[in-house]
């Protein structure tokens, strides 16, 4: 007779959910935060920084590149956090605040500063939740 382990503190199926729908939440944001920037653009907002142009698909790589650092946490989290929801929150709603200084100090015209620090926003309102309502309470 073979016994059948029940109590595994993780199954790889909601992680994989997890991480899917976090992939999916990242393509959304990522095309949010260029729309977001483009409409800015086409509004007259300058999108240069320290006398570059920061171009509209760099928003959407930026975007990409630092959510999926959130996925990778959410994914160790939900694997040895005690409360990973609540961790994962705090984590990144900490780094979401702090992803605004360097958009602060900024050699750039204000509007282009609030533009910035809005597309961070965008970015965080969509990928936080979606991955947060995955992971465990």
């Amino acid at each position: 007779m073979t016994a059948v382990r029940t109590d595994a503190p993780t199954s790889a199926f909601p992680i994989r959910r997890m991480l899917l729908a976090g992939l999916a939440a990242i393509a959304v944001a990522g095309a949010a935060t260029s729309a977001a920037a483009a409409g800015g653009h086409a509004a007259g907002i300058s999108l240069d920084v320290s006398g570059e142009s920061i171009p509209v698909a760099g928003f959407a790589t930026l975007t990409a590149v630092f959510s999926l650092v959130g996925l990778v946490i959410a994914a160790v989290l939900a694997r040895f956090a005690r409360h990973p929801r609540r961790v994962f929150v705090r984590i990144t709603v900490a780094l979401t605040v702090l992803s605004l200084v360097p958009d602060l100090i900024a050699d750039a015209a204000p509007a282009t500063k609030v533009l910035l620090m809005a597309t961070h926003l965008i970015a965080a309102a969509i990928v936080i939740p979606v991955v947060a309502r995955r992971l465990s309470a």
